[in-house]
């Protein structure tokens, strides 16, 4: 379980010295629900990430423990650095928007044709409950050649899982190199 701190000033002056100290600012929210605003060690938060198993995972704020999912990141542009987190609270029974990453399977045939695997969305935003919410899509990309696409109208969604993205939507494809 990761733990982290309630922040108590808002100001800039103590957002840049929590940042100088070590600490990841996150904001943690859901439908319902006061806002919290938290901080955690950087180091921890990029190793805890790194090695979850699940889609959603437990943070411990203060005197309270949330099970939350990692809605956005945001980065420096410059030194790539992790400087915020949103984190939504994953209530049960509440269709809330989620972003489920894709990960790939073989090795196209496109690619002995001087064809590049593209990968258009690595994460792929769904509206769902939490009892529904899958932990990835898993894509075959073996049968693939130059030119040949899955789109989002090809992946097979789990019942009560609704993709709002345009069905013609490239998800995966092989280009030509130039």
């Amino acid at each position: 379980m990761l733990e982290g701190i309630v922040r108590d000033s808002m100001t800039k002056q103590a957002t840049k010295t929590l940042r100088r100290d070590g600490y990841l600012i996150a904001n943690i929210y859901g439908k319902g629900l006061e806002n919290i605003s938290a901080a955690f060690k950087r180091n921890e938060f990029i190793k805890f990430m790194r090695t979850k198993e699940t889609l959603a995972f437990d943070v411990k704020v203060g005197d309270n423990t949330l099970k939350v999912v990692v809605q956005e990141y945001q980065k420096c542009p410059l030194t790539s650095d992790l400087l915020h987190v949103d984190l939504m609270v994953a209530q049960p029974g509440v269709r809330a928007s989620y972003k489920v990453p894709v990960y790939t399977t073989g090795t196209p045939k496109g690619l002995k044709n001087k064809g590049l695997l593209m990968i258009n969305h690595k994460r792929v935003p769904v509206k769902c409950t939490y009892e529904n919410l899958p932990q990835n899509f898993t894509l075959e990309v073996s049968q693939l050649d130059t030119g040949d696409n899955i789109l989002i109208r090809n992946i097979e969604f789990p019942e009560g899982v609704d993709c709002y993205l345009d069905p013609r939507v490239p998800v995966v494809g092989v280009i030509k190199a130039k």
